[in-house]
């Protein structure tokens, strides 16, 4: 099976501390890959590396079979908001705009108008369990509601790969479980593969395969066996 992404070799250091070791990673079309570790291990940063938001210091990130991590900065910028979602511990909606808005706003940055990119974005309200929410604000929602509506945002521009850093880790256990369902079927209807980084083991067996990272080197690969 062919890798949707691929790092090969991947190595990052800041001063002397080794935060990736020469990592090798492919995540295939439709998967859903948890990246697991203790503090400092370098998975936060395996993950940065994957998405472009860091650059290796060697190695290459690959989409598709084509390298990214060796492109300009606009380029790279222009690839993130097109073909990578985005799903934060803290959700990161803005608090100025209603829930519909803070969805459309990956479209309407890159040209779509308003209307077009809000009738958009409401598509995504009801299979995400927020309908009737589409004028609330984020300041007026709940944590499950508002992680809700960062998923659809990160899922509206039908992108390759959704990258979720600790999405569980503000919400209370229950919401918590809800909310990762929701999030590794939903970008697996839509064709999307899931790249997370979390530090619930209950969390990570809800994913296809669990990686370990310690000391910036890939452990064991998991297969998901939970009943």
């Amino acid at each position: 099976m062919s890798a949707v992404l691929a790092g090969n070799q991947l190595t990052k250091t800041y001063g002397s501390t080794t935060a990736l070791a020469g990592v090798d990673i492919e995540v295939h079309g439709r998967e859903s890959l948890a990246i697991m570790g203790p503090s400092g291990s370098g998975k936060s940063t395996l993950l940065h590396t994957l998405a472009g938001i860091i650059r290796p210091d060697g190695g290459q990130v690959l989409l598709r079979g084509e390298r990214i991590d060796n492109l300009g900065e606009e380029r790279l910028s222009a690839l993130r908001r097109k073909r990578f979602g985005f799903v934060f511990q803290f959700g990161q909606l803005l608090p100025e705009l209603p829930a519909e808005e803070n969805v459309a706003l990956p479209l309407m940055l890159e040209g779509m108008p308003r209307r077009k990119a809000v009738k958009q974005a409401r598509r995504w309200f009801e299979p995400l369990g927020l309908d009737g929410l589409e004028l609330r604000r984020p300041g007026q929602l709940s944590g499950g509601q508002a992680q809700r509506v960062a998923i659809a945002r990160a899922l509206v521009i039908e992108p390759d790969v959704v990258f979720a850093d600790e999405p569980t880790g503000a919400l209370d256990q229950t919401t918590g479980t809800e909310v990762i369902r929701l999030l590794t079927t939903v970008t697996r209807d839509q064709g999307a593969s899931l790249v997370m980084v979390t530090h619930d083991a209950d969390v990570a067996a809800h994913c296809d395969r669990i990686l370990q990272v310690r000391d910036g080197r890939i452990g064991v690969h998991s297969p998901y066996t939970s009943a």
